[in-house]
């Protein structure tokens, strides 16, 4: 026989996951008229509590039971990911970036421009080396 309590707890679960799914933390992506995507991104949380008690018995087969359950969730938007142009960005939502974060987002694109530079370098380099050298001869008479 399982306890009357079981069968809160089950049921404000359920509840609960029915709320909260992966859809519900990486929204629906959305396309912008310049082909990039938009996928907006939550933090969601939850909370649990469940508690009863027994009151003696009702007769032998029945125990009287008294309880309850509760839940709660919390959605809050953190920002979006900007897929598009070459470039995937994470754009956060309202003054919870730190400075560090910002310098973080910031990173590929640093990283990027720094590679095309040694590429566009090695490239002039490559040209130098297969430039024939020109060689002129005077001869007087």
């Amino acid at each position: 026989m399982s306890h009357p309590i079981e069968g809160l707890m089950s049921t404000a679960m359920g509840n609960i996951k029915e709320m909260v799914d992966v859809n519900t933390i990486v929204g629906t992506p959305v396309e912008s008229p310049d082909g990039s995507v938009i996928i907006p991104i939550s933090k969601v949380s939850f909370g649990f509590a469940a508690g009863g008690s027994d009151f003696g018995k009702k007769n032998e087969a029945e125990v009287m039971f008294g309880g309850g359950s509760g839940g709660g969730v919390s959605i809050q938007p953190v920002g979006f990911i900007v897929v598009g142009q070459g470039q995937i960005k994470m754009m956060p939502i309202g003054a919870s970036a730190t400075p560090v974060d910002r310098i973080l987002d910031m990173v590929p694109g640093i990283v990027d421009k720094i590679n095309a530079k040694i590429e566009s370098r090695k490239d002039e380099s490559k040209k130098k080396k297969d430039e024939p050298i020109k060689v002129e001869a005077v001869f007087e008479d």
